[in-house]
């Protein structure tokens, strides 16, 4: 792989490969895209070690679990705090992604519900945790553009 940016063109090949095709085998990869098994398997278990490809869980819909509402909280925290309010945000089960921001705002929160009632009790468990100072929810109400790599995948592959 390449240091710099972590995946060459070879990896972002198998990368594409795998988003078209997820259960492919090591062998059928190696076929298709005219590598030995043997390169193709260590590439992928190096992007496995290295994060290049993350968790399964990516991939499954909240809706199917019944939490068919996505919702967006932004919250200020004490800076003090900030790995409590962390740990204690990962043990509600709804908060799927909590990202660090610049700004006037420190977290982003991204929530699944199962309906407004479910919205309004994990908002309240989120601004109850020690450390979060203010809240401000906002309903996702469509997904315009849904979660993608390829495009920047088959640049990388054309590199």
């Amino acid at each position: 792989m390449n240091s710099e940016r972590g995946v060459d063109a070879t990896d972002a090949r198998i990368l594409l490969a795998l988003a078209a095709q997820p259960r492919a085998t090591v062998v059928a990869l190696a076929e298709q895209l005219g590598l030995s098994r043997n390169t193709v398997q260590a590439r992928v278990a190096r992007m496995e070690q290295g994060g290049a490809l993350g968790s399964f869980e990516r991939r499954i819909a909240p809706n199917a679990l019944g939490h068919p509402l996505t919702a967006f909280v932004t919250a200020r925290v004490n800076q003090r705090r900030l790995a409590e309010v962390s740990e204690a945000l990962a043990g509600i089960a709804e908060v799927v992604e909590v990202f660090g921001l610049s700004g006037e705002t420190d977290l982003l929160v991204r929530v699944v519900a199962a309906d407004a009632e479910d919205l309004y009790r994990i908002a309240g468990q989120i601004l109850a945790v020690p450390g979060i100072e203010r809240t401000a929810t906002a309903l996702a109400m469509r997904e315009l553009v849904p979660h993608r790599l390829t495009p920047l995948l088959r640049r990388a592959a054309a590199e």
